[in-house]
């Protein structure tokens, strides 16, 4: 993993100090509303720290992504998922991080194809993805349990290497 630098953010790996202030940020309401409620969020966390970008803006923690790979050369693809404190959002900030990482995903790894699926009721996020270039493939019906026990849709969304804004 290495560090990457977007038009705002800065991208780095997160280490085990991390773990603390990312579980205060991944706790917030605004983020456990999509990202769902944990009952410990620095074991939750700690979990996926090896494929974990800590999301800094003029040298402050202000969120993580999340990245996977499906390294199988039938389907092989990247994919992300990325929480931001509540102070940023709505700022671009969200936007940049995750235009640097596909930027990085495609141009770096060398992956033709990326994945990304919100809730569907996300708008918030859902826009930030299409800014980056991201196009809507299909609703996942009752794809994931909501914080009130019900299953709720999620929109999966992809973007081509060719698809990529700049």
């Amino acid at each position: 993993m290495t560090t990457l630098t977007g038009e705002y953010v800065l991208l780095r790996p997160a280490n085990d100090a991390d773990i603390a202030p990312l579980a205060v940020i991944r706790s917030a309401p605004e983020v456990t509303l999509w990202w769902g409620p944990e009952d410990d969020y620095p074991a939750a966390v700690a979990e996926d720290l090896d494929r974990t970008y800590v999301v800094e803006v003029d040298g402050r923690m202000v969120g993580a992504v999340q990245t996977y790979e499906e390294e199988d050369p039938m389907y092989r693809h990247a994919g992300m998922d990325i929480y931001l404190e509540p102070t940023v959002q709505g700022k671009g900030i969200g936007t940049d991080a995750v235009r640097t990482m596909a930027r990085h995903l495609i141009r770096t790894v060398g992956h033709h194809r990326l994945v990304i699926d919100p809730a569907a009721a996300n708008a918030a996020a859902i826009r930030a993805y299409e800014k980056v270039g991201f196009r809507r493939v299909g609703v996942l019906r009752r794809y994931e349990r909501g914080p009130d026990g019900t299953f709720h849709d999620g929109l999966l969304l992809d973007l081509l290497a060719e698809d990529l804004d700049g």
